[in-house]
């Protein structure tokens, strides 16, 4: 009777070790399940904001708007990293939980089985029971159901048995499997927050450089508009206004000796120029008869010494001015890769 009460003690913890694995594993399945969807739909809605980005960084200046294209270059990245996050939840987490759903039926139909032969046990061991209490002299019906009840009881037995190594070995797989699932879950999301941290701070530094002022600059440039026709009205006659309460008009006595003094004036200058012009000439012949062997080497050390100069200034220019080329993570990781 104690093996009785221990048995029906030990087939308790079973379907209880069994049970607890169904309830919470289900759990723990249907949560995962539900936070790797959430996570698809997170990761759909930085797509639509990406998308969003790349517009509005069209629509602004060259300096906003590069800022802002690599600032979504670098969230689609982000979202690539979550993609392979929603990847391997599915594959390391979900699908191992999934599959515990037919490991618990199994055990438990290995359970009904146990369960089985043991009420099986039991009855012949009841029945072994009543036939002694009527015929306790009939001993070939006692000690046919006595070979019954030990054939029974040995059945029970073995059954008992091997379920005992089944559930061992169900709780041992059990705690591996879940060590290994959220082993694995952490990893990923632990690998998907480092290279989330590696190209954000890429994107804040560049964030970082956005200069407002140069583009608040491009901005003012095309909204305050000047016009010229209006200041070239406005500036002859601010200066005809103040000619005209300087001076005073002149008589045309005064006019008229003007007019001649001027055209005196005139004549002998154009004698004069016309006379520079002959001698400038005979000197031009003279010099270019004496300077034809020597223009040539002079010509050549002019020219030696104008390339001399332009390297050294292309050099200054290369030195003073160092290309400074703002990039996205995205791209930089890209060109790497390529290189490598």
């Amino acid at each position: 009777m104690n093996t009785m009460f221990s048995r029906d003690a030990q087939m308790k913890a079973m379907e209880m070790t069994v049970n607890n694995a169904e309830t919470h594993l289900g759990q723990f399945c249907t949560l995962f399940a539900s936070y790797t969807r959430k996570t698809a739909k997170l990761r759909d809605k930085a797509d639509m904001l990406v998308r969003q980005l790349s517009d509005f960084a069209s629509t602004e200046d060259p300096e906003t708007g590069t800022c802002f294209r690599l600032l979504s270059e670098d969230f689609a990245m982000v979202q690539d990293y979550r993609q392979a996050e929603v990847e391997r939840l599915e594959t390391k987490v979900v699908v191992p939980l999934k599959a515990y759903g037919d490991i618990v039926k199994n055990k438990r139909a290995d359970l009904k089985r146990l369960n089985a032969d043991r009420s099986q046990a039991l009855k012949e061991l009841q029945k072994l029971e009543r036939i002694r209490l009527k015929n306790p002299a009939d001993r070939q019906s006692i000690s046919q159901a006595e070979v019954n009840v030990q054939k029974a009881t040995s059945n029970a037995n073995r059954s008992a048995r091997q379920m005992e190594e089944t559930i061992i070995d169900f709780q041992r797989q059990k705690l591996e499997d879940l060590k290994r699932i959220f082993t694995d879950f952490i990893m990923v999301e632990m690998l998907f927050h480092a290279k989330a941290l590696e190209v954000y701070t890429h994107t804040f530094q560049n964030m970082e450089t956005m200069d407002i002022d140069k583009n608040l600059e491009l901005f003012r440039s095309r909204v305050q508009v000047s016009d010229p026709l209006l200041e070239t009205q406005t500036l002859p006659s601010i200066q005809s206004t103040s000619s005209i309460t300087r001076y005073p008009s002149p008589t045309p006595s005064k006019l008229r000796l003007t007019s001649e003094i001027t055209k005196q004036s005139e004549q002998t200058k154009q004698a004069r120029s016309d006379l520079t012009k002959h001698w400038r000439l005979e000197q031009a012949d003279q010099s270019v008869q004496r300077g034809t062997l020597r223009r040539q080497p002079e010509m050549e050390v002019e020219e030696e010494e104008e390339e001399d100069d332009d390297e050294m200034y292309e050099s200054e220019e290369a030195e003073e001015e160092p290309h400074t080329i703002r990039e996205s993570y995205a791209a930089s990781y890209a060109r790497i890769h390529r290189q490598k």
